[in-house]
This record gives structure tokens, C-alpha cells and sequence, in this order.
């Protein structure tokens, strides 16, 4: 349960600005927190930090490990910091910062940088200890990460299904032949994990130090060419050969009159409950060593979710298939006994799923961008909400406050904004009078996206669900204090300045 009053930042890693292709966890991130510490100790809210690819366009909902980083967040700066790489190749690699992610680039500096760290770990035994410790506390995972990675890389990236049969199936006497004959190989893809956690370890502790909370994101479903489902194929519906024979994804919503259809395998969660949810645990064992909090996306998914047979060209024919949800929240609640999670509850909602976020006082979350239908008993609407709650102006799934109002909001929509606030809303104050109900609001938790703060239009969308390409490019160039302190203020004024939810 929420407590107390507070508000919070939502920016994700790579949108930071950063002069290598996307932001990262270094000087930037650093002078981020730093500034927020001055502002009132705001929360910091990311997406998933798992590992990304270019396969899945770099989507921080889609990857090849549940657990993995993504070491495109590691900073050449603090490499060269700690000696581990040579100031002068960090500074040849700059770039002034461009306001959209490039990716590709970013691969080819880190791992010019990363490479060149790996050699000098090789040869000096500094941070051999650091790193054989850190491969033992992780190894449950992170060992078959690795040889999905080297394999993948032998199979040309093709999907693990496609392996030779023996890899395939993880045939024992196969995998110990690739853990003797690829060993620097499999230590190099260790080593890069090393160093991301390593450095995002540090900044969490900063921002510890100076009472600011994470929050974290981790997505439902994970990916069928990915670690977790290669080494766990008994978890998921598939076939013999370890195809899906079920994907997910949702029905026809506000994003999709087709629906979304994902495509990853579905669980099942029959061995999971036989198993006693023990992956699960684990999965958010491991995201809270991240973060503070946890929000769960597509929270809905753990009462029931929507199965689609693999091949079909829509989500619109699919089934609900229920969940052992009793038994999951309760194995959660003996884990977990402080439940510090975020419930994503957006869409169509069931009885169920708000019987077990009031029985775990789990809050959920509203978004102003919604809000404005001209219902005034929509839940989106500052004066439906409780306390145990989140408030968003937008979110990483919708356009900006400014993007909306211009670009998609219809004019009755509009109206009923200017009546809401009691005055006439254009596009010059849009973002700040919706920012305001959002501090004035009940929920103990207003979160603000950065690009609101910054006031940004469409051109600053994160994300359009159910789109493939276009997606996770925003990036700001600067983030100056004196940018956001008008949300700060508005903060003040109602009272969001405690810096702890709690």
C-alpha cells in the first residue's frame, strides 16, 4: 500500500541524454538523480531494463532473458573511470547527443568499449574476485543465458527451435562440449552482464543514499527465442518440438479494434503451481534487487489471460483461460510480505482482479489522458480516484499530454477538459492544467512523463501499441533543473514533497 503523498518522474534509461547513441547509466543518469534530489525527492520510474535487440526493435517489453540487463545501458565513461578502458578511445567515440535513440550505433560503441574492458580483465586479476562472485550469485540464470547467447550467435540467430537438435533439447553431454570448447566466449557475454549490473547497482545505491525511489517495470510475457523459455520449456504451452502452441496477447481495446497480439508462448501455469510458482519468485526476487518498487505489467494477466492459437492472423478469436490466482497472490504475499508492487489495471478489468488488489492493498493506475469523455463517473477522473493509487498525466503506451490535445483528443473531449479545470485549456496551458489535477488528485503516488515536463508534442511519443517500428526512440539532448522545477512547485502546492512513500 501507498502511503503519504508523493510524485514521481517517469524516464526511461535510454532517453537520457548521453553522447554514445542512448542514454546510459553514467554521468548522466548520476546528475539526473542528483537534480531530483534537489526537486523534492521525486521518484524515478523506468521501463524494463532487460536486455533489447534488434530483432524486437528495441523494445524494453521484448528480449531475449527475463533477467538479463541490456548492456547498451553500460556508460564508456565509467569504464574509462575505472581504468578499464582508455579515456582518449571513450572520448574519440562521442557523439552530441541527438533527440532519438540510435541504436545501432550504440551497439558498435559499447562494444568497442566493452571488448577493450574485457582484454584488460583478462590480463589483470582486479576485479576477477568481483566478477566470479557476482557469476555465483547469479549463476541460476545466468549461465543459460550465456549459452543462449553463444549458441544463437553459432546459429546464425536463428530461434532455438531451429538449433541442431542435441542444443535444442539441451542435451547435457552437448552443453558440457559447448561450456569447455566456448569458454571465453560464454565468460565474455558474463562479463558484459558484470558490468551493467555493476553500474546500475552503484546508481541505485545513490539514489538510495539520497531517498529517492526506483520504480521499476517488468513486462508479463517473455520472449519464445529467449533464455527463459529455451531452459524452461515445461513453464510454457508448446509442442514437441517446442513451438507455441498458444501465443498472447489481448482482445479489441481502446489501442486496437483487432486487438494486440503479441506473440509470445503462454504459460502454463499448471506446472507453474506445481512448481510452486518458484520461477515467478525468483523473477521478482531478482527485480527487486533492481528497484524499489514493481510495477506489473498487463497485472491482469495473473487472473486470466487471453489465448490465441499460434498462426492465427489477429488476437480477435482467442479464449480467457483462468489462472491458479488464489494460490499465486498468497505464495506472493509469504514471499513478499510487503507486496511492492504496482498493479497495471488498465482496460477491461474483472471482479477478480480488484478483489485481489484489495486483499493485497495493491494500487493500481489511472491516466489523465483517458480521463476526459465526458462521463463524469469515467475512473479515470481526479475526483473517482482513492488513495491507494497511481496517477499519470501520460504514459510510455499513449501520446503526450500536448500530443493528445492536438492530435487526437475530439473537441468534446477538449470541452470537457476546459470544464473540468474551469477555465478554457489550449495547447499553450494543456500540460500544465493537467499536470495540476494531477497533483491535487487523492492517489498518494502523481507521476509525471518526462516529456510532459518537458511540454513535448506527438514527436515525443515512446510507444504506439500493437506498431513494430517507430517505437522506444524519444531521447532528451539535456535535462536541466530548471525545466522541471515548475512541476516541482506544483507539487509543493499540493502538498507532494515528502520524498518517501511510506
Amino acid at each position: 500500500m501507498l502511503r503519504g503523498r508523493s510524485y514521481g518522474i517517469l524516464l526511461h534509461v535510454t532517453s537520457l541524454p548521453s553522447p554514445f547513441g542512448v542514454g546510459d547509466v553514467g554521468p548522466a543518469a548520476r546528475e539526473f538523480v542528483e537534480i531530483l534530489n534537489t526537486l523534492g525527492k521525486p521518484v524515478w520510474q523506468v521501463l524494463p531494463l532487460t536486455q533489447t535487440g534488434r530483432a524486437t526493435s528495441y523494445s524494453p517489453y521484448s528480449g531475449p532473458s527475463a533477467f538479463a540487463m541490456n548492456t547498451l545501458l553500460i556508460s564508456p565513461e565509467d569504464l574509462a573511470e575505472e581504468g578499464l578502458v582508455d579515456r582518449a578511445l571513450v572520448e574519440r567515440l562521442r557523439r552530441s547527443p541527438r533527440p532519438r535513440a540510435e541504436y545501432g550505433v550504440a551497439e558498435e560503441i559499447k562494444e568497442r568499449v566493452v571488448g577493450e574492458a574485457f582484454r584488460r580483465f583478462k590480463e589483470d586479476a582486479g576485479l576477477r574476485g568481483a566478477f566470479e562472485a557476482f557469476v555465483e550469485a547469479n549463476e541460476w540464470w545466468l549461465i543459460d543465458y550465456a549459452l543462449f547467447e553463444v549458441l544463437s550467435k553459432l546459429h546464425g540467430g536463428r530461434s532455438w527451435v531451429e538449433w541442431r537438435r542435441e542444443y535444442r533439447d539441451r542435451e547435457s553431454r552437448a552443453l558440457d562440449a559447448v561450456m569447455r570448447e566456448r569458454r571465453e566466449e560464454l565468460e565474455y557475454v558474463m562479463f558484459k552482464q558484470f558490468l551493467v549490473f555493476r553500474q546500475w547497482l552503484r546508481l541505485r545505491d545513490l539514489a538510495r543514499r539520497l531517498g529517492i525511489v526506483i520504480v521499476g517495470d517488468i513486462p508479463y510475457y517473455v520472449d519464445h527465442n529467449s533464455a527463459d523459455v529455451w531452459a524452461n520449456r515445461h513453464l510454457f504451452k508448446l509442442d514437441e518440438k517446442g513451438r507455441p502452441l498458444y501465443v498472447g496477447g489481448v482482445p479489441p481495446d481502446y489501442f486496437s479494434r483487432t486487438g494486440q497480439l503479441w506473440g509470445n508462448p503462454v504459460y502454463d501455469w499448471g506446472a507453474h503451481r506445481e512448481e510452486g510458482f518458484r520461477w515467478w519468485i525468483l523473477r521478482l526476487s531478482h527485480a527487486l534487487k533492481l528497484y524499489d518498487l514493481v510495477r506489473l505489467d498487463h497485472f491482469r494477466g495473473f487472473m486470466a489471460y487471453w489465448e490465441v492459437r499460434a498462426g492465427s492472423p489477429t488476437a480477435e478469436k482467442g479464449r480467457w483461460v483462468r489462472v491458479p490466482y488464489e494460490e499465486f497472490f498468497e505464495t506472493l504475499a509469504r514471499s513478499f510480505p510487503s507486496m511492492p508492487f504496482i498493479a497495471e489495471d488498465l482496460g477491461f478489468i474483472t471482479a477478480d482482479v480488484r478483489e485481489v488488489m484489495l486483499k493485497y492493498s495493491l494500487p493500481g493506475m489511472r491516466v489523465l489522458v483517458f480521463a476526459f469523455s465526458g462521463n463524469p463517473r469515467n475512473e479515470h477522473l481526479p475526483h473517482n480516484l482513492g488513495r491507494n493509487m497511481v496517477i499519470y498525466t501520460s504514459t510510455h503506451d499513449t501520446n503526450t499530454v500536448l500530443g493528445w490535445f492536438t492530435d487526437e483528443a475530439p473537441r468534446k473531449s477538449r470541452a470537457a477538459l476546459s470544464r473540468y479545470v474551469g477555465k478554457r485549456v489550449t495547447p499553450k496551458n494543456v500540460v500544465k492544467e493537467v499536470t495540476r489535477l494531477a497533483m491535487a488528485s487523492s492517489p498518494s503516488l502523481a507521476v509525471v512523463q518526462m516529456q510532459d515536463v518537458l511540454m513535448l508534442g506527438s514527436e515525443a511519443r515512446m510507444n504506439r501499441p500493437g506498431t513494430s517500428r517507430g517505437n522506444w526512440l524519444w531521447r532528451a539532448t539535456s535535462i536541466r533543473r530548471e525545466d522541471m522545477v515548475w512541476v516541482a512547485e506544483l507539487a509543493e502546492v499540493y502538498g507532494r514533497v515528502t520524498g518517501a512513500l511510506t
